[in-house]
This record gives C-alpha cells, sequence and structure tokens, in this order.
C-alpha cells in the first residue's frame, strides 16, 4: 500500500493544492495544503519520518488532491475541507460545525439584527464567531436598548396603520408606519456596528453629535434619548479594562495542550481595551507534535472569523508563511503578526494562556465527571461495556392526534444534537404509546441496516449515514411495557442492544417486561442524574415537535376553507409560511409571490384573514 500511494505522489502535479490522505473506508484522515503537491506529498516518504507521519502512512489507504490557482486559495480551501471533514490527524475546532454569529442586514432600506449561525448572504455584515448561543442573544437584546431596531420578517418592513409594541417600548422606531427616517435609521445601525466592532469612541462621537444637534433644533425629547445612550455606554467603558495606552486592535491567541484535548483563547482588544474572549476547544492527534498553533489559526482566521485586527499577538511563530498572506486575503489589509517577550503584550499573552489553561482544565475536569457516571451507569444496569452513545425515545399526541416521535442522542454523556431525529407518525385515531414506539423502532433501526448495506457496498460513506453508529444503550420514556415493546423489535430485526425505560413518577428504571424488578437508583446518583437528562431532553424535544405539526395542520384545515386553495396551493403557503402569525401578516404581494398562487387567490387568503373589505394598497407594498 504505501509503495502504491509513493507511486501516485510522484504523479502528482508540481503546483499549489491540497491532498487527502483517506483511509480503507474512504473516511477522509488528514488535510495538507502545499506550494507543490509533488514535493510536499513525497516528503512524506522520506526515512526516519516523524510519529505522526509514520501512524498516518500506517492507516492511509488513498491520496486524493485538489489544484488551486495559489497558495493562499489553497491554505482557505485547506481549512474548510478540515472544517467538513474533520480528520483524525489535523488539529480540529471540535464544535466549529455552526459557531453563532450576528448578522445585520445592510443591503436593506431599513436593516435588521439577526441570530444566525450561516453567513451566507453577501450583502450582510456579520460579527462573531461567538462560542455561547446565550451570549449573542443578550448582546442582542442590549442592543435593542442602546441602538433599536426592527425585529419583523421581510427585507421591506409591512406597512401598518399602527406601531406594535416594540416602539411603544422603545424597542424600535417604527419605521412600518413611518415613524423613522431611512437615513436617521442607518445611522442608528452604523453605530450598532461600531458598538460590536469594539469602536466605541467612534460611538461616543456620533452619539454625542446627534444630541448636539437635537439639542440646537430644540427637539429635547431627541437629545434626552441620546443621552441616555451615552450614559449607558460609557458605564460600559468604565468597565471595561484598559491594556493598553493607545488605541490598538489586538487579537491575543494563548493556548494549551493535555493529551488530545487542546483549548484557545482569543482576547480581542479594540482601542487599547479588552473587550471580550472567546474559547474555543480543540481535538488533536496524541502523534501531533508541533502544528497546534498553525492548524488553529488557518481554521480560525480562514474560515470562521468574521472581524482582524491590526496585529495579532501569538506564542510563537506560525509554521506555514502563507498565513500572512491568508490574513491580508481576508482582512483586506496587512495584519502584522509579533511574538512578544516582554511589555504589555507578553502580559496579555500571558493572561491569554492562563485563562487558555483554566478553560481546558475546566473541561477535563467536566469529561472526568462524565466517565464516572458513565461508569456507574454501565455498573448500575449491568451493562457489557460503559455506553458511550445513548438515544432516547418519547412520543407525543393530543388525544391520539398529530403524533410524532422522536430520537435524541447523547455522546459521552453531553447531547449531540446533530443526530437529534424527528418522526411524523401514522394517526391512529387514539392514544397507544405502544404502537408508536414500534413504528419508530422499525423506522430507525431498518433505515440503519439499509445504511449499512449501503456502506458495504460502497453506495454511501460513513459520514453520509443519518441513523449510524448503533446506540450503545437505548432509554425510553415509560415502565417495563414500553421498553419491551422496543426490545421486540430490536430482536426482530437482529440487533442487541440494551434497552430500559424511566417512568416518571417514582424514577425506577425497568429492563424490558420486568415491571415487578426494577432498578431503584439513590435520587442523588450521578448515573441516574444522566438517565433523566436524556429523558426529559426526549421529552422536551417531542413537546416542541408535537406543537409545530399540530398549528401546522390547524393551519391546513384553515386554508382548505379557503376558495381556490387547494391541496397543492396549500402545501406551498405551508411552506413559505409555517405559522399562522406569518400567513396573516404577509401582503398580498408576498402571498402572489408564492409558487402556484395567483393574484386573486392570494387576495383571497388575505381577505379571509383580514375581513372582507376592500384590500388596503398600502398593505400590498404599493
Amino acid at each position: 500500500m504505501k509503495e502504491e500511494l509513493l507511486l501516485k505522489a510522484q504523479s502528482l502535479p508540481a503546483e499549489p493544492g491540497v491532498y487527502l490522505f483517506k483511509d480503507e473506508r474512504g473516511e477522509v484522515i488528514y488535510v495538507g495544503k502545499a506550494a507543490s503537491l509533488r514535493q510536499r506529498v513525497k516528503s512524506y516518504f522520506q526515512a526516519n519520518p516523524s510519529p505522526k507521519v509514520e501512524a498516518l502512512l500506517r492507516r492511509a489507504a488513498s491520496l486524493d488532491f485538489m489544484v488551486t490557482g495559489n497558495e493562499v486559495e489553497a491554505l482557505i480551501l485547506e481549512a474548510n475541507l478540515i472544517k467538513r471533514y474533520r480528520p483524525y490527524f489535523n488539529v480540529v475546532l471540535k464544535d466549529d460545525k455552526s459557531y453563532p454569529y450576528i448578522k445585520v442586514t445592510v443591503g436593506e432600506e431599513y436593516p435588521r439584527v439577526l441570530f444566525t449561525r450561516r453567513r451566507d448572504d453577501g450583502q450582510a455584515r456579520y460579527f462573531g464567531p461567538y462560542t455561547q448561543a446565550g451570549a449573542v442573544y443578550e448582546t442582542l437584546r442590549f442592543l435593542r436598548t442602546l441602538f433599536p431596531y426592527r425585529s419583523c420578517s421581510g427585507s421591506v418592513p409591512r406597512p401598518h396603520s399602527r406601531p406594535c409594541l416594540n416602539y411603544h417600548i422603545k424597542r424600535c422606531p417604527g419605521p412600518c408606519t413611518g415613524q423613522v427616517d431611512p437615513e436617521v435609521y442607518r445611522r442608528n445601525i452604523e453605530a450598532l456596528c461600531l458598538f460590536l466592532e469594539g469602536r466605541y469612541r467612534q460611538v461616543v462621537r456620533q452619539l454625542e453629535r446627534e444630541m448636539k444637534q437635537a439639542a440646537e433644533e430644540l427637539a429635547f425629547e431627541r437629545a434626552a434619548v441620546y443621552r441616555d445612550r451615552l450614559q449607558a455606554l460609557k458605564l460600559i467603558l468604565e468597565r471595561q479594562r484598559v491594556v493598553s495606552s493607545r488605541p490598538e486592535d489586538l487579537d491575543v491567541v494563548g493556548l494549551a495542550r493535555q493529551g488530545d484535548r487542546a483549548q484557545a483563547v482569543v482576547l480581542l482588544v479594540r482601542e487599547g481595551r479588552l473587550i471580550g474572549q472567546e474559547s474555543f476547544l480543540l481535538t488533536i492527534a496524541p502523534e501531533e507534535e508541533q502544528g497546534l498553533l498553525t492548524g488553529f489559526l488557518k481554521q480560525y482566521y480562514g474560515v470562521i472569523a468574521s472581524s482582524f485586527p491590526s496585529e495579532l499577538v501569538l506564542p510563537s511563530p506560525p509554521l506555514e508563511e502563507a498565513l500572512v498572506d491568508l490574513l491580508r486575503s481576508r482582512a483586506g489589509f496587512e495584519v502584522k503578526i509579533v511574538v512578544p517577550r516582554r511589555g504589555h503584550k507578553r502580559e496579555l499573552l500571558e493572561l491569554a494562556e492562563k485563562n487558555a489553561w483554566a478553560a481546558l482544565n475546566e473541561g477535563l475536569r467536566e469529561a472526568e465527571a462524565q466517565v464516572k457516571s458513565l461508569s456507574s451507569l454501565a455498573e448500575a444496569l449491568g451493562l457489557p461495556r460503559v455506553p458511550h452513545r445513548i438515544e432516547g425515545y418519547d412520543a407525543s399526541h393530543l388525544q391520539g392526534a398529530a403524533p410524532v416521535a422522536v430520537m435524541v442522542v447523547f455522546v459521552g454523556g453531553k447531547p449531540y444534537k446533530s443526530g437529534y431525529r424527528r418522526f411524523a407518525l401514522t394517526p391512529l385515531g387514539k392514544p397507544d404509546d405502544y404502537q408508536a414506539l414500534r413504528e419508530i423502532f422499525y423506522r430507525r433501526f431498518v433505515r440503519a441496516r439499509q445504511e449499512e448495506e449501503a456502506i458495504a457496498e460502497g453506495r454511501i460513506a460513513p459520514r453520509q449515514a443519518k441513523f449510524l453508529p448503533l446506540p450503545d444503550l437505548i432509554l425510553v420514556d415509560g415502565g417495563a411495557g414500553q421498553a419491551g415493546v422496543a426490545r421486540e423489535v430490536l430482536e426482530e430485526l437482529g440487533y442487541d442492544i440494551p434497552v430500559f425505560g424511566l417512568a416518571k413518577e417514582e424514577e425506577w428504571i425497568y429492563p424490558p417486561h420486568q415491571a415487578g424488578n426494577p432498578i431503584i437508583l439513590p435520587r442523588s446518583s450521578p448515573a441516574l442524574h444522566l438517565l433523566q437528562r436524556v429523558r426529559d431532553e426526549a421529552h422536551r424535544f417531542a413537546l416542541g415537535f408535537h406543537r409545530r405539526r399540530r398549528e401546522k395542520e390547524s393551519l391546513r384545515s384553515l386554508l382548505s376553507e379557503i376558495e381556490g386553495i387547494g391541496p397543492a396551493r396549500r402545501s406551498a403557503l405551508l411552506r413559505a409560511f409555517p405559522t399562522l402569525e406569518a400567513l396573516a401578516r404577509a401582503s398580498v404581494e408576498e402571498l402572489a409571490r408564492v409558487p402556484g398562487m395567483t393574484r386573486p387567490a392570494a387576495e383571497a387568503v388575505y381577505r379571509y384573514f383580514h375581513g372582507s373589505g376592500e384590500i388596503d394598497d398600502k398593505a400590498c407594498g404599493h
């Protein structure tokens, strides 16, 4: 195998690009970039390789490559491929698939400020990434008090005869009723963007100008609004730590590593003030000896960063010179790399490293606690091995109507939300929890069997499977009867997976068909707490899905009463406006733009929700 890979390496073009090593299953295990693909990949086969290269070649079974226009393009492509495949031998940001951002739709006449996990709008501005979604929502709530903005959907606010509640509580300036001039609204959004950039001094100067102008125009109420915003902003400035006498912009990167886990902390310094920090957990192959810093920089600044400093403070120089070109390309200006030995930047670097070690140690303590709870769970339930992957199941309905079921996944004792699945069940007209569980288990494990066959035949790669890997433990919401139904389905399909039920009231754990022999754990047991978290998460997820499905069916029933709205148009409207509120607020123009809708059909829907009077031209967007 090694000789075949060497022959492939010798045939690679001597051009910039990206190369991918794959194992026998076709899984990508390493992604690298090179100024010359042939020269770089051939270097892997020299005598006395490093431990990382030696381990990589032992597992590698094939080699692919992609040619790029230059080395910077190769660096960006490499970072994106690492994010996509998460290879074992690369430094990988552990939860980098969907970091939250704040999105400002600056391309609109009245821009909105939104929470998002996707950066796919070329006309919008993005701020982040943030590592905690809660921090983003808290920031948005604060921003609305300091810089009120509209929260209604749509690129253009729908005209209304009177403003909404947000206007009256001073959280929106009321563009839907013409209460604010577009230019005034845009200046407010510009100040908001400056605030998110950390340009607080500029925001203060802008607010002072606005306050002075309002006072000169004798608009004292408006001047008082600007005064209150200034006071709130100055209070923030007083609480922030000044780390430099100069108004410099720095990103300070600190690292900590232990085994195959590492932590990166980025301190954000803007205008000489420490405005915050973001912390990132990384996974790294034990054989990796040097590339931790470079691997993090490539992924963070090559893919997910949305703002860039004038200086990047690092503990050591990056291993790849192309990083300087990458930073220039993404930032649009020269980013200076500094490795300080003394002074305030060295102190900042030590602070970043101290925070990185604190975060890493906290994560290791949490991981150790999870291992203990999983071990105690395996012992309490008599499992053959510690359950790394636990799946929880629950069904929900309202007197048999709109039945649904869900599957939640815990990996290593923590929720793995990308593994969650929802199932819309066959309506039976009467409550039947056993039949619901029977259906969900058949559907889930038949799909798993189909994916196993597809992987064996090479029709899909393992990473494309949606119902694999199989769980080590299954928990159902209920008692011995519910666990027994799941066990019967598994045995019929040829799977031997431990199944237990957890009853809500007494919190007893039931093996299948053993109602008189429950496992009773102390209420303080970490194993019981883990099972309760799985059960409660499944219950929460099922209730939310059932509520949305019930609302959608109610809306479908309403639409069926409107003349000219048949099944095809109902489905199209439900896709465009999934809630009753969204449909009721839609204008005729918006309704008419739905595929399959005509102007008369759109007017019929609008009249159904707004009465039979004449249609207001303003509501139509004219």
